[in-house]
């Protein structure tokens, strides 16, 4: 089953800033093979289910692993059966929208 989830990996412990451990997870996306959007406060991750699941599990493991006593996740998730949509699609659809107005 296709999952289209946006993920948001705060390690904590580590001081103010974050962005080598954003790296590190989007290295972990990256090498998984999914497709991802980067944006301000997370990242779009578009693929199969176990696939992403088991990318977010990577991405806590390699975040501890460089030193991070403590990980707060914010993980929001959808599926869709009925017809095949990605990320692209879904955005897409609300700008044709706007541009109707």
């Amino acid at each position: 089953m296709k999952v289209i989830a946006d993920l948001c990996v705060v390690p904590m412990g580590v001081g103010v800033s974050v962005s080598k451990y954003v790296t590190a997870c989007e290295k972990v996306l990256k090498e998984a093979g999914l497709k991802t959007k980067l944006h301000a406060y997370g990242t779009n991750i578009e693929g199969e289910w176990n696939a992403v699941f088991a990318a977010i599990k990577k991405c806590h493991e390699t975040v501890h692993e460089m030193g991070a006593p403590r990980i707060t996740t914010t993980l929001k998730f959808g599926t869709r059966v009925d017809r095949p949509q990605t990320m692209e699609d879904k955005v897409n659809s609300v700008q044709k929208k706007l541009t109707l107005d």
